[in-house]
Formats: C-alpha cells, sequence, structure tokens
C-alpha cells in the first residue's frame, strides 16, 4: 500500500500458507518465511506478485525438545539471506546465501554430535480413513535391525493448529536411545497444509484428528517397527488434550502422560490467561449458554470410560491451560482408581515447561519412568542412554 495507507493490494492471493516473518528489500521486493507440508521456506516476492523461493529447511535455533516448524533469517543490503537451518539428525546452524545453494557457517554441536549413535529418522506413509494423506515421521532406535519390534510412543503436538517437521528433538533422540520408536504426526488441524485442511477441526476439536493419529499408530505397526503390544502415547498443551481424549477412547496403549491439557472447556474457558479466547473462537457460544457442547469435547467427559494408567504433567506457573486442570484430570483418575501420578514443573510457564536444560530433562525423564514402569518387552531396564 502507498505511504498514506491508500492502494493495498494482495501480493499472494495464490499461497494458501500463513506468512510468519519477513522483512523488506529495497523497494523491489519482500522476503517472507512460511511452512509448507512441514517445512520451513524463505521465499522473495516481488511488488508484482512474483514469488521464488530462495531458502529451504529453516529450523528453530532455540527450543530442541520437540520438532516445532520455525526458524528465522535475515536479508542484507545486497540481497544475501541468513537463516536457520539443521535437520532431524542435527540442531540448527547458521547458514547464508545469495539465491543459490546454502552454505553452512557454523558447526555449533558437531563435537557433541559426533560422539552420539544418533536415531535415525524417516517419512512414513499415512492415510486417513477418508482418504486423506497424514505426514508422519518415524523415529527409530539406534541400531535396530531388520524386522526387530520394539516399544511405540504416540507424540501429538500443541496448538492444535501448529507443525511437526523432520527437524531436531531432544526428547524424541532420548526416547529412542532408551529403546522406544517415537511417532509423530501433523493430524488434520496443523498448519503448513492450507486454510481448509487446518479448519477441518473448527469447532470440532478434538474430533476426526482423533482417527489421523490412529491411523498413524496403524501404519507404524504395519511397518514392522512398532510393537503392537506396547503402545504408549503423549502430548503436551493441544496434544495433552488429545492424550486424555484417547485414552478415552480406546485402550490400546498401555499408559499414557497427557501434558498441561485443556480437561474442562468451561473451566478452562474461565480461568486461562486470555478468558475470551476460548469461547469467541473455539466455540459457538459462551459456557452458560450452551454447556454441552463444552462437555462433549472435554476429555473429562470421557474419563469413566479411561483404563489406561495415565501421567499428568504441567507447569507450576501456567497459565493458559492451568493447573487446576491437570488437578481435575489426576483427581478423576485417583477417584476411579485408575493408575496415575501428576507431576508439576516448578516455576514453568505453558510454553517454558522445558524452557531450562534441567526442566526438559526432568520433563522427559518423569514420561520415560512412567511408560518404563508399564512397558514388557526385554529391553524394559535398559539403561538411559545407549552404548
Amino acid at each position: 500500500m502507498n505511504a498514506d495507507g491508500s492502494g493495498v493490494r494482495l501480493l499472494t492471493p495464490k499461497l494458501d500458507r500463513s506468512i510468519d516473518a519477513l522483512e523488506w528489500a529495497g523497494n523491489g521486493a519482500i522476503y517472507v518465511q512460511y511452512d509448507d507440508r512441514g517445512a520451513t521456506k524463505v521465499a522473495r516476492v516481488g511488488l508484482d506478485g512474483s514469488m521464488k523461493t530462495v531458502a529451504e529447511g529453516l529450523t528453530a535455533g532455540a527450543h530442541f525438545d520437540r520438532p516445532y516448524t520455525g526458524g528465522g533469517f535475515s536479508v542484507s543490503a545486497n540481497g544475501k539471506i541468513a537463516y536457520t537451518a539443521g535437520s532431524a539428525s542435527e540442531p540448527a546452524d547458521l547458514w547464508v546465501t545469495g539465491g543459490g545453494a546454502g552454505k553452512r557457517l557454523t558447526d555449533l554441536n558437531g563435537t557433541w554430535i559426533d560422539a552420539k549413535a544418533m536415531a535415525p529418522v524417516r517419512k512414513l506413509p499415512v492415510t486417513a480413513p477418508d482418504g486423506r494423506a497424514i505426514d508422519a515421521w518415524l523415529v527409530t532406535p539406534p541400531g535396530l535391525k531388520p524386522g526387530q519390534k520394539v516399544p511405540l510412543i504416540l507424540e501429538i503436538h500443541g496448538g492444535p493448529n501448529a507443525a511437526y517437521g523432520p527437524s531436531f528433538s531432544t526428547d524424541y533422540q532420548l526416547y529412542a536411545a532408551h529403546g522406544y520408536a517415537v511417532l509423530y504426526t501433523n493430524p488434520r488441524g496443523s498448519t503448513s497444509y492450507g486454510e481448509e485442511f487446518a479448519n477441518l477441526i473448527d469447532r470440532a476439536y478434538p474430533g476426526t484428528d482423533y482417527d489421523d493419529l490412529m491411523a498413524a499408530v496403524d501404519a507404524a505397526i504395519a511397518d514392522g517397527v512398532a510393537d503392537p503390544n506396547n503402545l504408549f502415547v503423549t502430548g503436551g498443551s493441544g496434544g495433552g488434550v488429545l492424550t486424555a481424549w484417547i485414552v478415552g477412547k480406546t485402550d490400546r496403549f498401555k499408559a499414557a502422560a497427557s501434558q498441561k491439557p485443556v480437561i474442562n472447556w468451561i473451566s478452562e474457558a474461565l480461568t486461562m490467561d486470555s478468558t475470551p479466547f476460548t469461547s469467541r473462537y473455539w466455540f459457538d457460544k459462551k459456557p452458560w449458554e450452551d454447556p454441552m457442547s463444552y462437555w462433549k469435547r472435554s476429555p473429562l467427559s470421557l474419563v469413566g470410560n479411561v483404563k489406561t494408567p495415565t501421567l499428568v504433567v504441567v507447569g507450576a506457573e501456567d497459565y493458559r491451560t492451568p493447573d487446576s486442570e491437570s488437578e481435575q484430570y489426576y483427581a478423576a483418575l485417583q477417584i476411579r482408581g485408575v493408575p496415575t501420578a501428576m507431576v508439576k514443573v516448578p516455576g514453568a510457564s505453558h510454553g517454558g515447561i522445558a524452557a531450562r536444560p534441567s526442566q526438559s530433562a526432568a520433563k522427559a525423564s518423569a514420561i520415560l519412568a512412567w511408560f518404563d514402569k508399564y512397558r514388557t518387552d526385554a529391553k524394559k531396564d535398559a539403561p538411559l542412554v545407549s552404548d
């Protein structure tokens, strides 16, 4: 648009993705960052509407516990782009490109990585019951032999409007080193697949995203890696909601760990740190106007079905999904006699439950200890870190 606000025009009418960051490059172009099918890219957008990808493979440079999409970039006056990029087996480093192949400038974790046996990560084809293709990735223990079956952890991303990608994850590497395969997916509602896919769960969450997750587990079993008798499930925030929802719908998992979940949408809507948000954007009416809509989508409504031993994890200073949500679920499971435990991470907020290395390690260790308690394969007592 012009400096006075007139002449507004859309430059990317055909881009069905969200722009996450942008930088001017003189008066001739804008550089933008966006996610596409779990991959983060930088593109040059001309003021004539032309668009060209100039960098790919961006990964987040600050948070490593789970493989969320993200990254950072900057543009110099002469058009060179500096950006963060890594892989599923390496944390982010600094790269630079002038428009061609990127050049790696740093090797921040080389000495540390070289001394580790990293778990391989590969794409797993998944088809939902309605025929949609669902992106999923399978992390397998280092040294896994062909045909060998191992316990599987389904780990679910938060949001739920967010996305995972083929990025480095300390949690997954730790789980794999302990003998677990890890399955992670972008079920419907995930970003980076366009507006229609993201809005499939609009005012219908949790819902058919459950079917996508179960299809992914079935695919991991069919692949020959996952032991169907040793399945586990965990996730944080939106993933914590779905974890609690899953154990209310099926008994196929040996144990679960619901992290910082919403358990009761009515109480969450009235106690979270942005109280107008839930009732404004996730439901059609206020809680007192249509309480049954909130109840039907609350994991607490299914707690009478739960038989799966379920750990509850939350930050002591979580105001997004307040610790009272986790306390409700813990109490309900206790009343029903379902094996449960509750972990509060001291000083941790919602987004910062793993902000400190000590918090991240404690969270992952608690989940591993809970799963190991119910694991029945021969490697139950394996060391925490592989040889």
